[in-house]
């Protein structure tokens, strides 16, 4: 380690109890995803209490905002720590959000301590909503990340940490297929199906969906299907789930999709419109260089680790899409030495337990905080980020 890197080791006592303060403030008062109201409240007063600016309602969100941590010079790089916060409905924070929040702000502020000694604007930039329609999108679509020359989180895990996690891309619409109603014993021949539109789609699908790359995920809920069994149903509606671990392909098999709906149509007589059910989770864009210096980085501080199980992804998250606005990282850190799975009561337990989720905090700060001061001081490593980013767009 260079002396920047061990000087962020020893500073980063001088904030550890704040930040395990707030995790156990933010399981104990849970919020939301588009209410996290009182939790921002609490972040940022700790941030004025050190001297730090806040933007509040960041791209038009009231519980988005960005903490100017270090004020660098425009010629010097522009980092983002990504903070989350938002719980789960009635289960709280079963995904662990109040501790990888913690954790950015921990690393945030350590950093603050030696705002002197580091070249570059570090910004502290909370991002909420990202249980339910994802707002790290909104803020990609303002603009919000288009300066940085990288941003990162640690998100929880269950007994595997891992330098980087893959996110599968999705898509949802919802469509809805119109016909005639008519007596369905007396006169069904003046009826016009919607619901034999429906289920003929979900079959034209699941045929579609055997020549589909490997990888493909499609589910779909028929939650309309008629008011009476006597009656010819005149409206059908379909919520169809795609996902893939890549957009592009996903695009493809989205094309596919629409194919079947339009045809179901034409073959029952019936018409079919359909509409986003909210905006498209891109898949997570890995940069090489920047997770092989996260994973020395791991070993170096003795953190277990090992790389995400090929073939494991099976979840989205809204940082996909901005891993394909700038260089993006999120590795995933373990909180039990045992797997169980993610939004349920035991990670939520977890969270309000000092001695089990402290230590993690503590990690994954160091984990941020070391990789930012790596990338600060080797040009190399930088460089190598910045330019295995831009051939993954061109590819």
């Amino acid at each position: 380690m260079d002396q920047l890197q061990k000087t962020f080791l020893t500073k980063i006592a001088l904030n550890e109890k704040t930040a395990y303060a707030l995790n156990d403030d933010l399981a104990a008062h849970p919020e939301i995803s588009g209410a996290e109201f009182r939790s921002v409240k609490e972040i940022i007063a700790i941030l004025k209490t050190k001297e730090i600016d806040v933007t509040e309602n960041v791209a038009d969100l009231p519980t988005a905002f960005i903490a100017h941590v270090i004020k660098g010079q425009k010629t010097q790089p522009k980092i983002g720590i990504l903070m989350e916060y938002d719980a789960l409905p009635e289960i709280g924070h079963a995904c662990g959000h109040c501790a990888s929040g913690s954790l950015s702000l921990l690393a945030a502020l350590t950093l603050k301590e030696m705002a002197t000694e580091v070249n570059a604007s570090i910004d502290l930039i909370g991002t909420p909503n990202e249980e339910a329609t994802g707002d790290k999108i909104t803020m990609a679509k303002a603009g919000v990340f288009d300066e940085y020359a990288f941003v990162i989180m640690i998100h929880m895990n269950s007994d595997q940490t891992w330098p980087a996690c893959r996110f599968l891309a999705l898509s949802e619409i919802k469509a809805t297929f119109s016909g005639q109603p008519a007596h369905a014993a007396a006169a069904p021949w003046q009826g016009k199906n919607a619901l034999n539109g429906a289920m003929l789609a979900c079959h034209a699908i699941d045929m579609a969906r055997q020549q589909m790359k490997d990888g493909s995920r499609i589910a779909y809920i028929l939650p309309q299907g008629g008011n009476a069994s006597n009656v010819i149903p005149d409206k059908a509606e379909l919520i169809i789930n795609m996902r893939h671990p890549n957009k592009y392909d996903l695009a493809q098999n989205f094309a596919k999709v629409i194919k079947c709906l339009n045809g179901a149509a034409l073959a029952t007589e019936t018409t079919m419109t359909y509409e986003k059910t909210g905006a498209d989770f891109d898949d997570m864009n890995l940069n090489a260089p920047g997770i092989a210096a996260i994973d020395e980085i791991m070993t170096a501080i003795n953190l277990p680790h090992c790389d995400e199980p090929l073939g494991n992804a099976t979840g989205s998250s809204d940082i996909g899409n901005v891993s394909y606005v700038c260089p993006a990282f999120h590795p995933m850190i373990a909180i039990s030495d045992h797997w169980f799975s993610l939004h349920t009561k035991e990670v939520a337990t977890i969270m309000q337990t000092p001695t089990k989720i402290h230590p993690v905090i503590l990690a994954g700060a160091k984990v941020i905080g070391l990789f930012i001061l790596k990338t600060l001081n080797d040009q190399n490593l930088m460089a190598d980020i910045q330019i295995a980013f831009k051939d993954s767009l061109k590819k």
